[in-house]
């Protein structure tokens, strides 16, 4: 899991170069920094939206992916209770950026296939890559948020663990097209983090994480299907 760790281990120094980098910031530098994560968000969302859908075989998929998801997590109110918890160790918008910082390092095809590439094929080309650009977001995300988005290193290391520790069954069934499907919903996803953080809508785009679990439900029912 040396590449876990690697990735982990950049989060944890990014986030901790970006909180001491904030202390000399004036406010409304802290503001232009706002307004630049989160635009930075809403064009990674469009990309892997669009980067993804030519490729995608159920075009309507994620539409409903994205209702039916939502519904469930709005029912659940995953947002809430996330914000709660937070709420109850900083009173600032850490709740956002934790929010933000967990889509950015968990969604992508690096942080998925990487653990898996690392544990079958001991290649962890997938998860450096990922670690040089998490280094970069954390300190950003730090510098906007604080020294409190070291705790999405503690949910990358569960993440990527667990797909590790499950690679032998997940490699067979991780496919191009799933992983399509399921980058079109993390990029809406993180394109509602990036209207949140600018103010423009609040999507509370944790409410719509179910979303990501109808791909692959409906992957699981296409193969029993004759």
């Amino acid at each position: 899991m040396i590449g876990t760790f690697v990735n982990t281990g950049t989060i944890l120094a990014g986030s901790l170069i970006g909180s001491i980098i904030r202390k000399g910031i004036k406010e409304k530098y802290q503001n232009a920094l706002y307004n630049a994560m989160g635009l930075a968000a809403a064009v990674l969302g469009i990309n892997a939206v669009t980067g993804n859908l030519p490729d995608s075989q159920y075009p309507v998929l994620f539409i409903l992916s994205l209702a039916a998801g939502s519904l469930l997590g709005t029912m659940a109110d995953l947002d809430g209770r996330f914000q709660s918890f937070v709420g109850k160790f900083s009173s600032s918008n850490l709740g956002q950026g934790l929010s933000t910082g967990i889509l950015l390092y968990c969604i992508g095809t690096l942080s998925i296939l990487g653990p898996i590439q690392s544990a079958i094929n001991h290649d962890h080309t997938y998860l450096f890559t990922n670690a040089t650009l998490d280094f970069v977001t954390s300190m950003v995300l730090a510098s906007t948020y604080g020294i409190g988005m070291a705790l999405a290193a503690v949910v990358l290391f569960l993440w990527q663990g667990s797909i590790y520790l499950s690679a032998g069954l997940l490699s067979g069934f991780i496919s191009p097209e799933l992983m399509s499907e399921i980058s079109i919903v993390g990029g809406v996803l993180i394109f509602s983090s990036g209207l949140s953080i600018l103010g423009i809508k609040d999507c509370k785009a944790l409410n719509m994480l179910p979303s990501l679990l109808v791909p692959v439900l409906w992957f699981i029912l296409k193969n029993f299907l004759p």
